[in-house]
């Protein structure tokens, strides 16, 4: 097994984030705790806290890696403007924010080391199972320190999961009607941090998501590549975080990404 060699010192950094700042709070925010941030869009002081500390501690392991933070980028839009250049952090301090503020899971931790703009390694940590998920590019993924590769539920239909929060009412539309009959339907966790990790495991065979910002879908894109998946855009082009066009669409294999892309765009 072969783990990025700062993989031990970015576990440690998120589990104790996860224990200290994320879990005291976890079905324990007061009101004033949690804002709207733009229409829809939830913070709540936990991701603050969160990406503070996490953005800290990644500095003193790689100090030339620039760090592009979710909530940093809200203040600052043109943070999204680095990452396709040089080594960058892309940081979710807590992904699935509207399940952490109504208290319930899931949601997770979510660190991605990019390189030029490609994921290089990245990890996805369930505070509350204590889960971690790592992959290195070219060397595997792994769950909870084991290799893992990427299965089908083996459903007579495809199971499938689709974020149609930001799409428009007429792509929802085109898109129940397309996948009827074709898939089960299955609802999406509301949390990237969980989704991908089911196209893994055999719990889930397709995702769709219309928003993909980098920090939702680069450590996830990567641990399904690395694991045998597939994540594309729609029309077939290769995913890379810095790019900021809706819809990407993924699968626990690439036989099920043709599959999906010919029913569902095809």
């Amino acid at each position: 097994m072969t783990f990025h060699p700062l993989s031990n010192a970015v576990e440690a950094l998120m589990r104790s984030v996860a224990s200290e700042i994320i879990m005291p709070r976890f079905q324990a925010l007061a009101t004033h705790e949690i804002s709207e941030k733009s229409p829809g869009e939830i913070v709540t002081i936990a991701d603050q806290e969160s990406e503070d500390r996490l953005s800290e501690g990644l500095a003193g392991l790689l100090p030339e890696a620039r760090i592009v933070g979710e909530e940093a980028s809200e203040v600052d839009p043109a943070l999204l403007d680095m990452v396709n250049s040089g080594e960058v952090w892309l940081i979710d301090p807590v992904d699935g924010t509207t399940n952490f503020s109504e208290g319930k899971t899931p949601f997770a931790i979510m660190i991605c080391l990019l390189g030029d703009g490609d994921p290089v390694a990245s990890w996805l940590l369930d505070p509350v199972s204590g889960r971690l998920c790592h992959a290195y590019r070219g060397h595997g993924a792994y769950i909870d320190g084991e290799k893992v590769m990427a299965k089908p539920s083996g459903s007579d239909l495809p199971v499938a999961a689709f974020g149609m929060h930001f799409m428009t009412p007429e792509k929802r539309m085109r898109i129940e009607k397309q996948s009827a009959d074709h898939f089960t339907v299955v609802p999406i966790p509301r949390c990237a941090g969980e989704q991908y990790p089911r196209l893994v495991t055999g719990e889930n065979d397709i995702s769709l998501f219309e928003r993909t910002l980098p920090w939702d879908h680069a450590p996830g894109s990567l641990l399904l590549d690395e694991a045998g998946g597939k994540t594309a855009r729609p029309d077939g082009t290769p995913y890379r975080p810095g790019d900021r066009r809706p819809g990407l669409l993924s699968a626990a294999t690439p036989q099920l990404w043709d599959q999906a892309a010919e029913i569902l765009f095809g």
